[in-house]
């Protein structure tokens, strides 16, 4: 069964080849990689060698999958981020519960920080209250919003992800009305940010979420962001620098948000 993995790009080229390199080195080999790039302005272009490549102008990750999911010919869709590396068995072990028919779409919980000796990744985990190495906390469900790998059939079905911001990856399970299951076995390696210009843009971009309660939420997000709350928990949590560079990103982006309307990175 014919396997597409998409990858959305904008401004990868410091992680991109590690990432195209483990997708390569599969013990599945009947794949095709797929990279979307959304408006780059580093060097990310020069460095696709191999696989597909479709350039569209920035519109964020959700636009740029469905643009990939257009050329694919898989029959099993594989959505993965490009500062991510992939264990051999990782897109063997991610798509067997759905070529065994027992679900339409998985994700994997064994999702590890790929630079844990970082500081700053290490503080993202801790401002998370995250357990050390791990991207997930140890009771996460065996479902969840954000798919790792669907069928062609059901992602066609809904017309794939809406525009959203940082969550759009969840909209396809909301115009599916189920959510992905665990496949076990698929490990992967997952980059956090490790540097404060990386932090506050990534904050920066959580910033321009959804918010349940609307007005309301958004609100109550700026004051949580605002500098006495960020020195606080930052030194309860001995991340005093880390928090009000994470904060200062997730405020900014809240303000970008409501005053522009512009919800990609």
């Amino acid at each position: 069964m014919k396997i597409s993995v998409i990858i959305p790009t904008y401004n990868e080229e410091k992680v991109i080849k590690e990432c195209i390199s483990s997708l390569k080195n599969q013990t599945l080999k009947d794949v095709e990689i797929i990279v979307v790039d959304d408006g780059s302005t580093d060097g990310t272009l020069g460095l696709l060698g191999g696989v597909s490549v479709f350039q569209q102008k920035h519109q964020g990750p959700a636009m740029a999958r469905n643009l990939g999911v257009k050329h694919a010919k898989g029959k099993i869709l594989v959505f993965v981020d490009a500062d991510m590396i992939f264990a051999p068995k990782f897109l063997e072990n991610l798509i067997k519960p759905i070529e065994e028919g027992k679900t339409k779409g998985t994700f994997s919980k064994e999702e590890y920080v790929s630079n844990w000796d970082n500081v700053w990744a290490r503080s993202w985990n801790i401002n998370s209250n995250l357990p050390a190495k791990k991207r997930l906390p140890d009771d996460y469900p065996d479902h969840q919003k954000v798919f790792r790998a669907i069928l062609k059939s059901e992602f066609d079905k809904v017309g794939g992800f809406s525009k959203g911001g940082y969550t759009d990856d969840w909209s396809l399970s909301e115009k599916l009305g189920y959510e992905a299951t665990v496949a076990l076995g698929a490990v992967f390696y997952h980059k956090n940010p490790d540097s404060l210009g990386e932090i506050f843009r990534q904050a920066k971009w959580i910033g321009k979420r959804k918010y349940k309660l609307g007005v309301l939420g958004i609100l109550v997000a700026l004051l949580r962001s605002c500098l006495p709350v960020s020195i606080v928990i930052g030194l309860v949590k001995s991340i005093l620098i880390f928090k009000i560079v994470y904060d200062f990103g997730i405020f900014i982006g809240i303000l970008e948000m409501v005053i522009t309307g512009k919800t990609a990175k």
